[in-house]
């Protein structure tokens, strides 16, 4: 059993104008633990509402989706965000670091308002962490004394510090120059397979996308399955999907 399946999901939003815009469109996807998928495409394409689904901030207009074997509709707000907290790690573009807290501060900050032993040991845990990612040397270290590969190892730390079992990458490296990007994008696939998590990587850019075992497109609100090859291909020749 797949542990995030979508079969035939739509999303779609009412206009001011009385009309409705179909943003994604028959959406048929699942992810095992311990996959590693891209999903490409470009601006305006469905990814970011594609990601609010498979992290459970948002819900389909139309079709089925699961989240380890649990229907989305039988799952109260509540349940599903006490889900998402407990099962889901996000890692965006921009970092989203706390401003003036350490990097232990932030990797910290997801564990209180964890249960029990998680948060009791929420520093060991979140220092471990950091050293995980090479930046044991760096825990009293604030964003501004970061570099931007830095930042985003913090920001890998605190997804991966309460043990997801599903990763949402969206744009993991868009803020990052090109060898300090494919750089996070190993050191990411390392620690998701490590923990045995599942992976999403939402992007853009095909050498992005080319680190993932298994590859999609999104164009138009439709989700195609891509050809390894077709996107190693692509990330050779600097193209775009």
């Amino acid at each position: 059993m797949a542990f995030v399946e979508l079969e035939g999901v739509t999303r779609s939003v009412d206009l001011p104008d009385g009309g409705r815009l179909d943003i994604l469109k028959g959406i048929d996807l699942k992810v095992e633990i311990g996959d590693h998928v891209s999903i490409v495409g470009r601006s305006g394409s469905g990814k970011s509402t594609l990601l609010n689904l498979l992290g459970l901030i948002d819900t389909p207009t139309s079709g089925r989706l699961e989240f380890d074997g649990t229907p989305l509709d039988k799952l109260s707000s509540g349940e599903r965000d006490r889900t998402r907290g407990r099962d889901v790690g996000f890692i965006f573009q921009q970092f989203n670091l706390l401003p003036g807290r350490t990097a232990l501060e932030n990797v910290m900050t997801p564990l209180l308002y964890a249960p029990g032993e998680q948060f009791w040991k929420r520093q060991t845990r979140a220092s471990e962490m950091l050293d995980r990612v090479g930046l044991g040397a760096r825990l009293k270290s604030t964003p501004d004394q970061l570099s931007g590969g830095e930042q985003q190892r913090v920001a890998i730390a605190r997804a991966l510090v309460r043990g997801p079992r599903l990763i949402l990458a969206d744009e993991p490296t868009g803020a990052l120059d090109v060898e300090t990007g494919e750089s996070v994008m190993r050191l990411l696939d390392s620690a998701a397979e490590a923990s045995g998590a599942a992976l999403i990587t939402i992007t853009h850019d095909p050498n992005v996308a080319a680190v993932a075992r298994r590859h999609y497109r999104l164009d138009g609100g439709v989700l195609h399955q891509v050809a390894a090859a077709q996107v190693h291909g692509l990330a050779a020749s600097g193209a775009t999907l």
